[in-house]
């Protein structure tokens, strides 16, 4: 096996989550009411097989998880520290370091994936194109400061993370634009729910590099609340992120202003030292001072559509976490299902990948390039017409993006002519009851059709 990363391994925007796992693990919750919780933030476009899949099997992978070293945060009598997120009706996040959840899981992975016998990891290297024989993929081409190779496998899997950072503000990574998606909609494999772009609540507003730095809502878990600039809360911090990014939003608008004012005095800041260490590098004292928050493009519904198994349209492709589209999320990720996601539907990729045949003559291959990088410019055209409320105008001219995954954003929203989730229409304010559970689904030609997925 190989494992193509191209930063250092750990480097990946699962470093960064500082959420939990969710997971139905306390006395008084179950995976179905995990469940429930998810349909509703998914606002009836989450695909009920795969949301029962992931509320079933996420205690298990946690226990997985641990059995493997990860050390999550514990109570003083040794059980499992589960806290409250925005949408869930129970105590159910299993955290570690705190605020430190991704930075945990991935280095202890990284450790234990780089000391195995039976994969060679590849670090420093891109992906650089998918390679096709007789309409299956059949690896992927890659470049390092080695040179360029081929690399053939019998499934070949993208973990490439979603696009948040083709947005202007975003809370992710530079690198966060959407590779995996560009390879295979190159490849002619079809995408999903494009047009599903989840908007956090609180990004810290500040100049420099931490703009943009993600406050996880577990902090208002922990009991800070958010204030207009007159110093009253205006929303329940706990509700789903569509309603409190979309309140904020409407209270910058309203005010004309950049942030709103996060109050954390009453949260130990010692739960999130990563947090405090942030703040404390643009001043900010959140034991005394209101923190600037506003929304930023932070997580992608849409991805490679996939089955419960991570097969792609494409024989041959899987994909997982954030770059696949199993509908799971719905129009709405709700708090902590996204690393949940990656455990429990990324072992099921990987038993699909290895169950898979070998490629016939893999010796002869065609080799599908990635197009151009982002400029700018999209970022800049992302962020003003397919922002946190999008209308058919913008819409139009972002389908004339020399950027493939902006012009399949656009055409994705134009097709649903609704609003719903962190979907939301000017032009169509109201939800649609004849779009529940569909799913909008991009062809290799950048055709939309709207389907319902079992």
């Amino acid at each position: 096996m190989a494992l193509v990363s191209r930063s250092e391994l750990p480097g990946s925007a699962s470093y960064w989550a500082q959420g939990g796992i969710a997971a139905a693990l306390a006395p008084e919750d179950s995976p179905q009411r995990h469940a429930e919780d998810t349909i509703v933030a998914g606002r009836r476009a989450a695909r009920r097989s795969a949301v029962k899949v992931l509320c079933e099997d996420s205690p298990k992978r946690v226990r997985e998880l641990e059995s493997l070293g990860v050390g999550f945060d514990l109570e003083p009598d040794g059980a499992l520290a589960l806290g409250l997120e925005g949408g869930h009706s129970a105590r159910r996040i299993v955290h570690a370091g705190g605020a430190a959840t991704g930075r945990r899981i991935t280095q202890e992975l990284s450790r234990l994936v780089s000391a195995h016998e039976r994969i060679e990891v590849l670090e420093e290297t891109t992906a650089t194109a998918l390679l096709l024989r007789d309409g299956h993929c059949v690896g992927v081409g890659v470049a390092s400061g080695a040179g360029a190779a081929e690399i053939v496998a019998r499934g070949t899997v993208l973990a490439t993370g979603g696009t948040a950072a083709l947005w202007a503000r975003t809370t992710n990574p530079e690198g966060s634009v959407g590779v995996g998606l560009a390879l295979a909609h190159a490849a002619g494999a079809h995408l999903a729910d494009l047009e599903f772009v989840q908007f956090h609540p609180t990004a810290l507003v500040a100049g420099g590099a931490r703009d943009g730095f993600l406050v996880t809502e577990a902090v208002r878990g922990e009991g800070a609340t958010l204030h207009d600039a007159q110093g009253k809360r205006f929303v329940d911090e706990l509700a789903p992120r569509d309603e409190v990014a979309l309140a904020i939003e409407s209270e910058l608008r309203r005010s004309d202003t950049s942030s709103v004012s996060l109050d954390m005095r009453a949260v130990d800041m010692a739960r999130f030292p990563n947090i405090a260490e942030a703040l404390d590098e643009i001043g900010v004292d959140p034991t005394q001072d209101g923190v600037p928050v506003a929304p930023a493009a932070h997580y992608t519904m849409g991805g490679v559509a996939t089955d419960l198994d991570g097969r792609a349209s494409l024989p041959g492709l899987l994909a997982v976490g954030e770059c696949a589209c199993t509908g799971l999320h719905g129009a709405n990720r709700l708090a902590s299902n996204s690393l949940a996601e990656c455990f429990v539907l990324g072992r099921r990729a990987a038993l699909a990948a290895t169950d898979a045949p070998p490629p016939a003559d893999p010796a002869v291959t065609d080799p599908v390039p990635l197009p151009a990088p982002p400029s700018p410019e999209t970022r800049a055209a992302l962020w003003r017409h397919a922002g946190l409320r999008r209308d058919a105008q913008g819409l139009r001219d972002l389908a004339h993006d020399r950027y493939p995954l902006a012009r399949l954003i656009a055409a994705s929203a134009l097709a649903r002519e609704e609003s719903r989730g962190a979907h939301q229409r000017r032009d169509f304010p109201e939800t649609g009851a004849a779009l529940d559970e569909m799913h909008a689904v991009v062809d290799g030609e950048e055709r939309v059709s709207l389907e319902v997925w079992e």
